[in-house]
């Protein structure tokens, strides 16, 4: 999960172009859920909290931070299953947008390669073929 979220956060910071596998999406989602809960508790200890306790100052800056490789991973995770990245406009439609996006978010993405660029799973899988190659 940790790398998931340093490739996104770190090696792909405002990448829009290019795929991204189910597994980087999610794991970096996670990750950075368990990380604004963590600060939004940090925050209630240190006194941070204003809004009546909703928002801290930690939790805010870690989401401005997060907030570009965020939208560039669903962009790319777009990408991956044939649509534009445009397709994040769809959440505008009340409540059949978001469903529609979560199962898109949801879905495996297209085999091959397709015009946004080569599958991503196969540069893992070329890595674990080398892997098991020389163990062997």
């Amino acid at each position: 999960m940790i790398e998931w979220y340093k490739k996104v956060v770190f090696e792909n910071y405002a990448t829009f172009s290019g795929r991204a596998r189910r597994s980087e999406y999610w794991y970096y989602t996670l990750a950075t859920i368990i990380i604004s809960i963590i600060l939004g508790i940090v925050d209630s200890v240190l006194g941070f909290s204003f809004l009546d306790g909703d928002a801290g100052v930690l939790r805010g800056i870690y989401s401005l931070l997060v907030l570009l490789p965020g939208l560039a991973v669903m962009v790319r995770r777009l990408h991956d299953v044939g649509k534009s990245g445009w397709f994040f406009l769809v959440v505008l439609i009340p409540l059949a947008g978001v469903i529609w996006l979560l199962i898109v978010l949801c879905t495996e993405g297209e085999h091959g390669a397709n015009k946004y660029g080569p599958d991503p799973k196969n540069d893992f899988e070329d890595i674990n073929e080398i892997g098991k190659v020389e163990l062997d």
